[in-house]
């Protein structure tokens, strides 16, 4: 089966990102839902404890620039992932952003946060990933 036919949206021109790389199962991640078109999973290098990103399978740089069925299919995961945040931080509130700065793969980042301090902060590129906290987190979060 080529590429093309495993994944469907698969660029042969454009470079693996790093999100294409977990999607293949080059690189593992700490995943917390999965369906044909998306995949969820623990960022490494959270703004918050808990954070989520929420990216579609086909590997496209700009959210604006996904066919509509991939979209849909994003943002459907992006509110079950709020819901089973919320019920995992009932004290929080949950972010979404789509910033498209680190990665060239759409995607939408999710964590929980409380004050605006949280929501405005950015995290250590110089902290190691804990991937026990991320693993234990990540079973919390895990979405039906």
């Amino acid at each position: 089966m080529s590429l093309t036919q495993q994944f469907p949206g698969y660029n042969l021109v454009m470079q693996d990102s790093v999100f294409t790389k977990i999607i293949k199962g080059e690189i593992p991640c700490h995943k917390i839902y999965e369906d044909d078109l998306t995949i969820a999973f623990m960022d490494i290098n959270p703004v918050q404890p808990g954070m989520v990103l929420v990216i579609p399978k086909k590997q496209i740089d700009h959210f604006t620039d996904l066919p509509n069925e991939d979209y849909e299919a994003v943002m459907r995961v992006v509110k079950k992932v709020g819901v089973k945040m919320r019920e995992v931080f009932p004290d929080k509130r949950i972010a979404v952003m789509i910033e498209g700065l680190d990665v060239p793969h759409a995607h939408v980042k999710m964590f929980p946060f409380a004050t605006a301090t949280e929501f405005r902060s950015l995290p250590d590129p110089d902290t190691e990933p804990n991937h026990m906290a991320l693993a234990q987190m990540a079973e919390k979060l895990m979405v039906d």
